[in-house]
């Protein structure tokens, strides 16, 4: 399944879902909104996760953000070297919205794509 392909089926399945893009190595690949509009998701999207990643006080990868605001919300998640930025109605039930952008993103083929090594925390390596 391509990503717009998931995107649609996404819309289908999730009220919860406003508007959604999915990013693979940098380029929008898939989207629910205008381009302008998905350009901006995407940017904020890779904004937020580089500012979580900054706060992390290990090398683990920030894999979800969630952002929630009173008149809705807006999560990123990262899978590999694909991202899904979806912005929610008021109120959305966080845990199933995650659920259903993780699924696209997956289903996209998104997820797969240029994996990066994952950097791994003190822990695991301590462990490993």
């Amino acid at each position: 399944m391509d990503a717009q392909a998931a995107l649609d089926e996404l819309s289908l399945l999730s009220t919860q879902i406003v508007e959604a893009v999915i990013v693979a190595d940098d380029e929008i690949v898939g989207r629910t909104t205008t381009d302008e509009r998905a350009s901006e998701l995407g940017r904020i999207g890779r904004e937020l996760l580089g500012v979580a990643d900054s706060v992390r006080s290990d090398d683990a990868e920030i894999e979800r953000v969630e952002i929630a605001l009173a008149d809705g919300g807006v999560l990123v998640v990262r899978d590999g070297g694909g991202m899904i930025v979806g912005t929610t109605v008021p109120a959305a039930t966080s845990g199933l919205v995650l659920y259903d952008l993780r699924a696209a993103l997956r289903r996209s083929g998104a997820a797969s794509a240029k994996r990066p090594g994952r950097r791994r925390s003190s822990t695991e390596v301590a462990d490993a």
